[in-house]
């Protein structure tokens, strides 16, 4: 009796692959979309920041106004840039001395603009410019224009796009910047193209964002290109930052009659004001110290102060100056202590919630509002 094969006929046999690699394409499929890449590449969201090729590490100046610059503008991309490590950094103002921030707090300038042009006479690659209490100060204005013309990129953070635009560094730009500042700032600037939806905006040198706490994604933008993703996923992860992405919902963003009449009433109930009392040591987190110091005085009812018997040094080396002497405590309402080694993001969130549980939810809703942050 004829045995039958064990193998299928070849055309059967042909089928039968055929039926199998279909199989087995599927299953494929099907595992890539139930296990994605675990590392996905995340797309620079930056375009591109020249480097002087004599500059060993990138020269980045952050320049504020001795009267007064905006607190979290100035500190936070200064504190993030200078412990990433990657850039040599430096804090400017037109005079050496102090420099008054707002809504909170001071700290010493110890290199002027006449210093860092001795400096570095070819200019800087990066110049971060804050909210100024004076955007036309001519000799900030001026000095930007001549560090654009050598070269480097320029960063308006938040309200510090005035700045740029009355230097004339916008004109025929793409540009953002604070929700509060876009009808005044289409009005001023009538050849900028202004762009919303998006935290933050590069064309060619010049970049801008939106309000106060897009100095966060900002920076760590700017440690993407000039390193890599890793090190600045490194880096927000120290921070307790979640991502650095260019994508935000504008619209949002508004003041209501509710945001005005909680602005009113916190303003008339003075008997219930308050002060903060923000502790200084030597080493505190500057990034920490400047989200907590910013939101409690954007409350209308509380005010942030620094304690201390003498200046302190932060953990980038910023010397804070102390308002209120460790005696005198008594004429504190809240005493604030920053631990040394948290998530700077992560006590920023537990703040706000703290800003609500003390004084209500709708305080809570005007300074995150304020602050353009999306809770």
């Amino acid at each position: 009796m004829k045995q039958k094969s064990q193998f299928l006929p070849i055309h059967k046999r042909a089928k039968f692959i055929s039926f199998l690699s279909v199989i087995c394409l599927v299953v494929c499929l099907l595992t890539l979309s139930l296990y994605p890449e675990s590392n996905p590449k995340i797309k620079k969201e930056l375009e591109n920041i020249p480097i002087k090729e004599k500059h060993k590490k990138p020269i980045v100046a952050v320049i504020g106004e001795n009267q007064y610059t905006e607190l979290t503008d100035f500190l936070i991309p200064f504190g993030i840039l200078k412990r990433s490590g990657i850039v040599k950094i430096h804090a400017l103002a037109p005079n050496r001395g102090i420099m008054n921030l707002f809504p909170a707090l001071s700290l010493e300038i110890e290199t002027s603009l006449d210093d860092f042009d001795s400096l570095h006479p070819e200019g800087a690659d990066l110049v971060i410019v804050p909210a100024i209490h004076n955007a036309k100060n001519k000799t900030i204005i001026q000095w930007i224009q001549n560090q654009s013309k050598r070269g480097a990129t320029i960063v308006g953070i938040c309200d510090g796009v005035w700045t740029l635009g009355h230097a004339g560094l916008l004109k025929d730009k793409n540009a953002t910047g604070h929700w509060y500042s876009m009808d005044g700032l289409k009005n001023q600037f009538t050849d900028t193209k202004w762009t919303q939806n998006r935290r933050y905006v590069q064309d060619q040198n010049i970049i801008t964002t939106t309000g106060v706490t897009a100095s966060l994604p900002i920076s760590i933008a700017i440690i993407e290109f000039l390193a890599d993703q890793k090190k600045a996923k490194r880096v927000a992860e120290e921070f307790g930052i979640p991502n650095w992405s260019a994508n935000h919902n504008s619209e949002e963003f508004d003041f209501t009659w509710k945001h005005y009449l909680t602005a009113a009433k916190n303003l008339t109930f003075v008997w219930n004001y308050e002060t903060i009392g923000m502790n200084l040591y030597e080493g505190i987190d500057e990034v920490s110290l400047a989200l907590l110091a910013d939101s409690y005085s954007r409350t209308y009812k509380s005010k942030a102060v620094a304690i201390g018997n003498h200046p302190f040094r932060t953990k980038s080396g910023i010397l804070i100056l102390p308002e209120t002497k460790e005696e005198e405590t008594n004429k504190i309402d809240l005493n604030v202590k920053i631990p040394i080694d948290q998530k700077p993001f992560v006590l920023f969130l537990e703040n706000l919630h703290e800003i609500q549980k003390r004084y209500g939810k709708s305080t809570f809703q005007f300074v995150a509002t304020q602050l353009e942050f999306s809770m």
